[in-house]
């Protein structure tokens, strides 16, 4: 029997015993006081991350670097890093930059999944970088810029077209009317909100666009985060009506909704679980009604 077994008992029997209420700390009651339960539980995790010292991550990092002549060609470098608990991957790859080699280069901000600056291709899968554990990877962690966009520099993308696609469906409020008076506001049903809400999520990381093979085979393409964007104004009962034709003209262009075939790659890797592909659907059925409507009338 190896020695782990009877370590682990001794481990059990220590926590056991700083369960046990002392006379300084306990309440009448016999139970620990918040402050010993606090310092039991800061106990275990150090004893946790005792267990886990000398753990190294790999890193299979993609390099890349136009201008300096030996980096030009695209190559990947190894990084052992040391795992801590809790360890995500941009943790990993900030820690490989500070301490291996300054030159890496990759976009971050927020580090809550907030500002999807992050967006990476982590083991064959559009992620945040910061939202993915390195405890659910797969070793060696292969880490690469977002596929079907130019790269600029290692793990830097060129974001220039992402971005005049997401401004061509006018991602912004255009009600037909302002409120008047200092107290007025422009109001909201809750049926409606619950409409839009998964669509506000979008934070413009563009790993959706990344997925997307139509955007892969057609730079004109809106593409779903783009198409997304104008079904969460479009859907918006505050909205103005000139500016919901206008922007319906736009998503049923011919680069519009009518390239999706519903693969799903978007919703897949979404990081903000959004109903992509059924935004999608939706409006090209709001496309084809008011088609219907123009004959009728």
């Amino acid at each position: 029997m190896s020695s782990a077994e009877p370590k682990a008992e001794a481990r059990e029997e220590t926590e056991d015993e700083r369960e046990t209420p002392k006379e300084s700390g306990s309440s009448s009651t016999g139970r620990s006081s918040p402050e010993d339960e606090v310092a039991r539980r800061k106990t275990a995790r150090e004893r946790r991350t005792e267990t886990e010292t000398g753990r190294q991550v790999l890193l299979k990092v993609f390099r890349y670097d136009p201008e300096v002549e030996a980096k030009e060609e695209p190559r990947f470098d190894d990084f052992h890093v040391p795992y801590s608990r809790g360890m995500t991957v941009l943790d990993a790859l900030i820690y490989a930059r500070d301490h291996y080699d300054s030159s890496l280069t990759f976009r971050h901000s927020c580090r809550q999944a907030v500002c999807g600056s992050d967006a990476l291709f982590i083991n064959g899968q559009q992620r945040l970088g910061c939202q993915t554990q390195i405890d659910d990877l797969d070793e060696p962690v292969r880490v690469e810029p977002l596929p079907h966009q130019d790269v600029v520099k290692d793990l830097v993308v060129d974001m220039e077209h992402f971005y005049e696609q997401m401004h061509a469906v006018e991602p912004y409020f255009q009600p037909d009317e302002l409120p008047d008076g200092e107290y007025e506001e422009q109001r909201q049903s809750p049926e409606n909100r619950e409409t839009i809400k998964k669509s506000t999520r979008c934070i413009w990381c563009s790993a959706c666009m990344s997925s997307c093979n139509i955007v892969q085979g057609d730079q004109y393409y809106l593409g779903p985060a783009p198409i997304v964007k104008g079904y969460r104004f479009y859907m918006d009962e505050r909205e103005g009506e000139e500016a919901k034709d206008r922007r319906l003209d736009i998503l049923t262009e011919e680069h519009g909704v009518w390239r999706c075939q519903t693969q799903f790659s978007c919703t897949e890797v979404c990081p903000k679980d959004i109903p992509i592909t059924e935004h999608i659907q939706e409006m090209k059925r709001e496309g084809i009604k008011r088609d219907i409507r123009f004959w009728e009338d």
